[in-house]
């Protein structure tokens, strides 16, 4: 599931809780000096290979400098075809040098509201492996074929040199790009949900100060960040069935939630006031995110899906791999400058794709990617979710001693109403899913705690 999206304006009024969570977790600071070393000279190579004069765009968030994707669509009778380039990091990353070893420590970029890790130094990042507009870069590009339901049809992977002509936010995609992209995002939508996806359609979570406390909003993802999202999630399946048939490769895999989480989300929705309806993924499509009390459980619904992880396989695909929310076989396919792994699978995708042998350096990597993907997105969660503390915790400071209609939704935990905050019951704690009425005790943003009382 999406991981959670918390905006702060003013970050930097939280700085220093941010730079504190960030040392409890051990995200790492500097890069080596070797591995800038090596970034830095690789960046300084002309990038080979045949050039695709296909007019390609970027869609990301605004001021966003490490771009791994770039796009083109275009139909064909009743269907489409996608082009997508994703950033070929492999071609300024060596096997076994400083900076391969650098980004198997880190695993991923890192983001908290104040700033982000990366995982590679800036001068692949957001320079020369960048698909930066106008600039000419080596890439790993897709063939997406599609028929006039949305369904793939056919898939090509092969390494080119492409450029971008504009980098576009979600708000601003010009109309001769976002039809098509339309069109494509809509028939995924309906394809995904004919097999049963979960589509969290997750708004991002603003803190705002306003005078000398703060509130909580929630901006609504735009149709544009939904329909691009589906050309990457098509990438990932892709992606896994190609390195299926090939017998190598890395998929991500998720479990269904089981009960215990199911049961927790369904008193967090009663405490926030929402009707509860099977099956799952169908009450995930009936939130709505412009509604804060849809938009808090669908935060809450992000954290869900537990004991996602990767399986690597070498010889025979795992019999047991499916992606719970995705509801297909996945891999994470589309973000090599900012997910170790990625570059990996682009490698395997390739090869198969020409009838080759994976290189050996990328298939001997391959078992250790696991165990670095779970410690790096250990350290991510583990910011994520002190960030949510902290932010909670500001939310409420100052209203010490007020009082709270809410609901038990764990051992010695409620969900308040408004605004939508956890907290501990630190005793006489009534069975989960009792509604309550609590009186603010604590909001300690230093120790990033929030504690109730009954009343």
């Amino acid at each position: 599931m999406a991981s959670r999206r918390i905006r702060v304006d003013p970050a930097d009024a939280l700085r220093d809780g941010f730079e504190r969570i960030r040392d409890e977790a051990g995200v790492p600071e500097a890069f080596a000096p070797e591995a800038e070393a090596e970034a830095a000279a690789a960046a300084r190579r002309e990038p080979e290979g045949d050039r695709i004069e296909l007019p390609f765009v970027t869609i990301d968030p605004p001021g966003s400098r490490d771009l791994d994707q770039a796009l083109h669509i275009e139909r064909r009778g009743d269907g489409h075809r996608v082009s997508y380039a994703i950033a070929d990091v492999g071609a300024f990353v060596a096997p076994e040098s400083a900076l391969d070893a650098e980004t198997h420590a880190r695993g991923v970029t890192v983001y908290a509201p104040d700033a982000k890790t990366p995982l590679h130094p800036p001068a692949l990042s957001e320079g020369a492996a960048s698909l930066l507009p106008g600039e000419w870069r080596p890439a790993v590009l897709w063939t997406l074929d599609l028929d006039a339901s949305g369904e793939l049809v056919d898939t090509g992977v092969r390494r080119a040199v492409v450029r971008s002509v504009a980098q576009h936010t979600y708000a601003d995609v010009p109309p001769e790009v976002a039809e098509p992209l339309r069109e494509v995002g809509e028939r995924r939508i309906a394809v995904e949900r004919s097999r049963g996806g979960v589509r969290l359609n997750l708004p991002e979570q603003e803190v705002v100060r306003e005078g000398d406390s703060w509130t909580v909003h929630y901006r609504v993802p735009l149709a544009t960040e939904q329909h691009n999202e589906q050309v990457s999630l098509l990438t990932g399946m892709a992606a896994a069935k190609l390195m299926f048939e090939a017998g190598v490769g890395i998929v991500r895999s998720q479990p269904a939630p089981d009960e215990k989480a199911l049961a927790k989300l369904r008193r967090q929705a009663a405490a926030l006031g929402v009707a509860w309806r099977e099956p799952y993924s169908e009450l995930i499509r009936s939130l709505d995110p412009a509604d804060p009390a849809h938009a808090a459980l669908m935060q809450e619904a992000a954290g869900v899906g537990k004991g996602a992880g990767y399986t690597a396989f070498d010889g025979e695909a795992p019999a047991d791999a499916e992606h719970f929310a995705i509801a297909a076989p996945y891999a994470h396919a589309t973000a090599p400058l900012r997910r170790l792994q990625d570059r990996h699978v682009l490698a395997c995708c390739e090869a198969a794709c020409a009838g080759e042998p994976v290189p050996d350096a990328i298939r001997a990597q391959l078992p250790q990617l696991p165990m670095a993907m779970a410690a790096a997105t250990k350290r991510a969660r583990t910011v994520e979710r002190r960030v949510v503390d902290l932010v909670e915790a500001v939310l409420l400071s100052g209203r010490e001693g007020e009082r709270f209609d809410a609901v038990v939704i764990d051992d010695g935990v409620v969900q308040l109403r408004e605004p939508a905050v956890r907290g501990t019951l630190e005793r006489d704690c009534p069975e989960p899913g009792s509604e309550v009425s609590v009186r603010l005790e604590r909001a300690d943003s230093e120790a990033r705690t929030v504690a109730f009382a009954i009343v």
